[in-house]
């Protein structure tokens, strides 16, 4: 299935082609602040719609993963990283995917705050 999301503004849009079966909740010092449901998507899965100019970058800790958000709304649609395998990734907040109903979504809480 392909997917549609974007910031709040719109300035960040993208698709996402896969199966939304779950979505991970994590309570690190950002993922809890910012409330994400991240589902991961392989990058060769996800278009960007919009250019990558339109994207604000943060890393923190070990800089490994980018936090990537809206500069205009705040907004965090996704963020990028390496999987264990190597791969290039996208971890899509499902709360920015047009037509998903969060409250459907099973999720699994992960402790990135005890790591």
């Amino acid at each position: 299935m392909k997917y549609q999301g974007s910031c709040h503004c719109g300035k960040i849009a993208f698709e996402a082609e896969g199966e939304i079966e779950g979505a991970l909740a994590c309570n690190c010092s950002i993922c809890q602040r910012k409330g994400t449901l991240l589902w991961f998507v392989p990058a060769d899965k996800v278009n960007l719609l919009t250019p990558r100019e339109n994207i604000t970058t943060y890393t923190f800790n070990k800089h490994i993963i980018k936090h990537q958000f809206c500069g205009v709304c705040g907004v965090q649609p996704f963020g990028e990283a390496i999987d264990p395998k190597g791969n290039p990734t996208f971890a899509i907040n499902i709360r920015c995917i047009e037509g998903i109903d969060p409250l459907a979504v099973p999720v699994h809480h992960y402790d990135g705050k005890s790591l």
